[in-house]
């Protein structure tokens, strides 16, 4: 497995989503996870998001045991992906927020460096025992090869935290200071870890922002994402009675207020949002389009079966004008309260080894 290392100096800084990957992680649904009422439908979405990363990246898939990871090979095969991409490794496991329970990336001395944080389950919401231990189960039977793992001991998401590669670090105060993560810990106390591990030399907070039946706190990766050092996309909320307006306008004018290191103001994309998503009870569903995930040539967006799926679509591209927009359909996902980001972690280059 990667060494287990200990640095007094902060990292050079978290990798930013653009830069070159080697592999995305995902962490595969089964019968005994929160999916089993809807499993065939689940992993039809997986499969998808997995046929078009195996067209560019290595794609490591969490299994229970030889049994599942046959089956997810045959599913990713039948969906048309490249199975010369797939690499199974097995570790039990309580869900599939690959997103929140995989390792962050930094850079360190010019290398790749794996940080294993803690993950209880969002705040305590959810059981997360065995996703707390997904990394460092895989680490050992060699799926980050010879790059260095550390164990964190602190509670932090990666769908809590946005880098833009120079050393500024956005993220929510509403997660990130929750009692319920890290007791005690302070925004002075929260932003030193975050010089300390991450290398930020900047940290941006937001507010406002969130989106109904969210239950991470307001992840920032539901919210405003780096399309670029210069560039923040975001949700918007186009309906004038929709309960979610205030506090996302009132997002939008923090982002407007916020500067880069040279002082000057971000581009901001405004993302057009979906007709409500509810679920059998007519619960809202945080359904948005931030939650796209940047990989080597392409954004995969999720889609929702709706007309602003489209519009989503063209900012994207205008955002990221080298790169394929591949809407993918992400309701099974929005049924358990994530979408298409929750469910992977990139790996950048010089992570997963070239041989299995």
């Amino acid at each position: 497995m990667g060494a287990m290392t200990a640095h007094p100096a902060p990292p050079d800084g978290l990798l930013p989503e653009w830069a070159p990957q080697s592999g995305v992680l995902m962490t595969w649904p089964h019968e005994a996870t929160d999916w089993s009422d809807q499993l065939a439908a689940a992993e039809s979405c997986f499969a998808r998001i997995a046929r078009e990363l195996t067209r560019r990246v290595t794609v490591l898939v969490v299994c229970r045991d030889d049994a599942h990871a046959a089956h997810v090979k045959r599913v990713v095969g039948d969906a048309g992906g490249a199975l010369a991409r797939v690499r199974t490794y097995h570790a039990p496991s309580n869900d599939t927020w690959a997103r929140d329970h995989g390792p962050l990336t930094v850079l360190r001395g010019g290398r790749p460096e794996l940080l294993d944080f803690r993950f209880n389950g969002w705040g305590g919401k959810y059981p997360a025992d065995l996703d707390d231990r997904i990394t460092r189960t895989i680490a050992a039977q060699g799926a980050f090869g010879t790059t260095p793992l550390e164990s964190v001991d602190l509670v932090l998401e990666g769908g809590s935290v946005e880098a833009d590669g120079l050393g500024t670090v956005l993220t929510t105060s509403r997660c990130l200071l929750a009692p319920t993560r890290n007791p005690g810990a302070g925004r002075v106390a929260l932003e030193g870890e975050l010089r300390r591990w991450l290398g930020a030399t900047r940290v941006l907070w937001l507010g406002h922002g969130g989106l109904e039946g969210d239950d991470t706190d307001g992840h920032v990766d539901t919210l405003a994402r780096f399309a670029d050092p210069r560039t923040i996309v975001y949700q918007g909320c186009d309906a004038a009675d929709d309960p979610q307006r205030p506090e996302l306008e009132a997002m939008a004018r923090e982002l407007a207020a916020l500067r880069r290191a040279d002082g000057d103001g971000y581009a901001l994309v405004r993302l057009p949002s979906p007709r409500p998503v509810r679920d059998a009870d007519g619960r809202r569903l945080p359904a948005g389009y931030a939650n796209f995930l940047i990989t080597n040539g392409a954004v995969l967006m999720p889609g929702y079966n709706d007309a602003a799926d489209a519009k989503a679509r063209d900012a994207l591209a205008r955002c990221f004008p080298d790169r394929e927009v591949i809407v993918v359909d992400c309701r099974p996902l929005i049924r358990e309260y994530g979408s298409l980001h929750c469910v992977t972690m990139q790996l950048p280059a010089g992570v997963v080894p070239a041989e299995a």
